[in-house]
């Protein structure tokens, strides 16, 4: 038994002192940080503001869409402004969980036309707080108002005490731009067919043509034309023409970038939002009654019979519990497969140099074997661990107003019970793969004959991976319930079922069927290690390796 240990110790020594073993364990909480805040960055940062031309052939819906642009500001200056009084710690629980509609009836009356230039009182700007809500169109045509906003950050940095931080608006990330005057040259655009303007306008989209000096191309065109009104379609609107040339008619949106689609949805939905009204007018109807009546619902909630009683209401940290064994399923997947990885490419390392001879003159083949599984167990051990670790770590740190849900899933790990289930759960899933891989390491005698064992053993691992969105939809169904008796994914498919509540005969039956699984393996594993540890040449074909192991005592 000493030499196992020997071994084991050895080979967790060889691998933890590997750079590639550190750089691995370091880059994780690195790339686990980034992939939260890079995002967050490349947003506030590195995304260019799109300038776009406006051509209102029609003189209907300039002002429109120029309302929706600031509109749009004004609510990324919202959510700044609650992320700065968060931070802070203004306001208190109580403020912060009251409705929008609660918070707009302590708005004063005429605070909606007040003169901005003066100030704001104190009662003023609470008020203000309260009905900070990134989807109050009131709140965001008063911020655009001039002052609205200087006048309330005064207020504001007085209540935050002495020398609070200064808040720093957001940057415009959607602007309308003009063209330059010579840039049209005779053509009026205003009368000019839209092939005209697209000729003129088209080298600047292409970047063929600097645009106002800026850094960037022109990001889009759109065009409204004179007939925009009689281009409409619904119920009771006859369009006439060919169906096929049917996307030539109404607004033109003209844009080299396919993805990027903020700018072409803010600009329809503030037209067709015009549009509406316009035909609740034209059949004198009252707009305001509508609009009332369609933001009049049912109050509507999700409840889980399983909680507590009075305790039953589904909240997000209940819906991040549900999705959260996904993220462990992968992590448990990144992990088993680079574990077992590296004890194959060891294995076949060690036979090739004929560094296994020498370890069999001192020790038996169970005891190699053994010991190479401990020691690849404690490098996994430790890898997951540190992974662990750095994952809360992370959390914790991010956790805030910016990124609420990194609160949440921090405290849903915590007390969900998921972390001693993800050990469980690794240990036999190591178990099983581990031994099916040290087999094939102890056949093969180059790397190469390895690889081709290795890409079959990664279909086959990939399959938890392949299903895994799907067993969290339905924990419970058929998809679920079959791999869940499939030793190989068991570990997987349990880990994902963890927060649906299995029935306890089904973690107990699927436990034991794995466990058994894993002893069998190591068993059979242990067989084939002793014919193939000091084979040399060709590895042995089915029939035969099926021989040696009958005719083994």
């Amino acid at each position: 038994m000493n030499n196992t240990f020997h071994i084991a110790g050895r080979e967790y020594s060889e691998n933890a002192r590997t750079k590639g073993f550190w750089i691995n364990l370091i880059m994780f909480p690195l790339i686990l940080f980034a992939s939260i805040k890079v995002p967050q960055l490349l947003e506030e940062k590195a995304k260019p503001t799109r300038h776009f031309v406006l051509v209102d052939q029609s003189g209907e819906f300039e002002s429109v869409v120029d309302q929706a642009l600031e509109r749009e500001y004004q609510r990324s200056v919202v959510k700044k402004l609650l992320e700065y009084i968060q931070v802070n710690h203004l306001g208190n629980d109580e403020q912060e969980s009251r409705s929008t509609a609660e918070m707009l009836e302590q708005i004063p009356a005429g605070f909606m036309e007040m003169d901005f230039a003066a100030g704001l009182s104190g009662d003023m700007a609470d008020s203000m707080i309260a009905m900070v809500d990134k989807e109050n169109p009131l709140l965001l045509d008063m911020l655009a108002k001039p002052g609205a906003l200087d006048a309330f950050l005064d207020v504001l940095y007085q209540q935050l005490g002495a020398d609070p931080p200064l808040f720093e608006a957001p940057r415009r990330m959607l602007e309308r731009s003009s063209m330059p005057q010579d840039a049209w040259g005779d053509l009026d655009p205003t009368t000019a067919s839209t092939a005209e303007i697209v000729a003129v306008i088209k080298p600047y989209l292409l970047d063929e043509k600097n645009f106002l000096d800026f850094k960037d191309p022109l990001f889009a065109l759109v065009i409204v034309p004179q007939d925009a009104l009689q281009q409409l379609k619904g119920p009771g609107k006859k369009n006439d023409g060919d169906p096929l040339t049917a996307h030539e008619r109404g607004v033109q949106f003209w844009s080299t970038n396919l993805t990027d689609n903020d700018l072409a949805k803010l600009v329809e939905r503030a037209i067709n939002d015009d549009i509406q009204q316009r035909e609740f007018r034209a059949r004198n109807l009252d707009s305001a009654a509508i609009k009332a009546a369609q933001n009049t619902k049912m109050q509507f909630a999700s409840f889980d019979p399983k909680k507590a009683a009075g305790e039953e209401v589904v909240s997000l940290a209940d819906t991040i519990r549900k999705f959260a064994p996904i993220g462990f399923v992968y992590l448990m997947w990144v992990a088993i497969f680079t574990v077992v990885n590296m004890l194959l490419n060891n294995m076949v390392e060690e036979k090739s140099n004929r560094i296994i001879e020498v370890l069999l003159s001192s020790a038996t083949p169970w005891e190699i074997m053994s010991g190479k599984l401990i020691g690849i167990a404690g490098v996994g051990l430790t890898m997951m661990t540190v992974w662990i670790f750095s994952l809360l770590g992370v959390l914790k740190f991010m956790a805030g107003p910016s990124v609420e849900w990194a609160g949440v899933l921090f405290e849903v790990i915590q007390s969900s019970g998921l972390l001693p289930l993800f050990a469980f759960y690794f240990f036999c899933g190591y178990m099983i793969y581990s031994g099916l891989f040290l087999a094939i390491g102890s056949l093969c005698t180059t790397v190469k004959e390895a690889q081709n064992f290795m890409g079959t053993a990664t279909v086959i691992l990939m399959v938890p991976l392949f299903t895994m969105v799907f067993v969290t939809m339905d924990p419970h169904g058929s998809l679920a319930t079959f791999l869940t008796w499939v030793p190989l994914y068991t570990p997987f498919v349990m880990m994902n079922r963890a927060a649906a509540d299995p029935p306890t005969s089904v973690m107990i039956g699927s436990g034991i069927l794995m466990g058994v699984t894993a002893i069998f393996s190591l068993w059979l594993s242990s067989r084939i290690f002793r014919i193939g540890v000091l084979r040399i040449g060709q590895p042995p074909k089915i029939l035969e390796l099926l021989k040696s192991l009958l005719s083994q005592r």
